[in-house]
């Protein structure tokens, strides 16, 4: 049976909690307790920890309101689709636990009508991301992950892990997100019957209408600026979600 989220719903990316300013995560609780009275469906499109590892009985502290949140949520009905991104791509148990459903690699299915396929967008630059592509290789390795949850006391390893990972976290694209919109655009145009392509990664929001009818949407970095992008049957929407909630851009069907 093909995976399918009910709508309305909502996907939010790179909120890089634990590193972000404290603000960040309250707002996320304080709209995940809204979106219980909305939502039926939320996609995490990845990096909602700067750094997320599971230990067989430790997890990591930075983060656990949210991820209460996010099991009062699936309590309230409202299916959680997390993607893997390249901060919090070693996800399992707790997160299993709370009722979201992990997934690692591009996730391909409907949300309403909208036949939709969701990826982070780490490494899909041809050229410009191959050496990342090359390291996530080693750090999605099985050798590698036994050693650092295994060799390491979790501390450390969190300490490590925090310190190395400004990098990509403070990166914004020098080419403002038009990599990746590239890279979404040829795949609207390779594939006609695909209506929605989402991603996060780049911190650049984005609301476009392909020229073969799809549509491109990014809803940019909530570390930033606490947005979403929310699917209806008929229409996507980028939503402020701070405050009262505000529309600063919508598709129609």
């Amino acid at each position: 049976m093909r995976p399918h989220l009910p709508t309305p719903a909502y996907v939010i990316s790179d909120a890089h909690i634990g590193a972000a300013q404290p603000e960040a995560e309250r707002t996320l609780v304080t709209f995940a307790a809204g979106a219980a009275r909305d939502a039926r469906a939320l996609v995490i499109n990845g990096d909602l920890f700067d750094f997320w590892f599971e230990w067989r009985r430790v997890m990591p502290r930075a983060g656990y309101r949210a991820l209460a949140a996010l099991a009062a949520l699936r309590e309230a009905g409202v299916d959680v689709l997390w993607i893997a991104g390249n901060h919090d791509c070693w996800g399992g148990g707790p997160l299993t636990d709370a009722g979201v459903s992990y997934h690692v690699g591009p996730w391909r299915g409907t949300i309403g009508s909208w036949e939709t396929l969701i990826e982070h967008g780490d490494g899909l630059r041809d050229a410009e991301d191959a050496p990342y592509r090359r390291l996530r290789a080693v750090l999605r390795n099985r050798a590698a992950t036994w050693a650092f949850r295994h060799l390491l006391h979790p501390d450390w390893a969190t300490g490590l892990a925090s310190r190395t990972s400004h990098t990509s976290r403070n990166m914004r694209p020098r080419d403002g997100g038009e990599g990746l919109r590239s890279v979404a655009l040829a795949r609207l145009a390779a594939e006609p019957g695909l209506d929605l392509y989402l991603y996060g990664h780049s911190h650049a929001e984005a609301l476009e209408r392909a020229p073969a009818g799809g549509v491109y949407a990014n809803p940019g970095a909530w570390m930033d600026c606490p947005q979403a992008v929310k699917i209806l049957d008929d229409r996507v929407s980028l939503v402020r979600v701070e405050g009262r909630p505000r529309i600063t851009g919508e598709l129609r069907r």
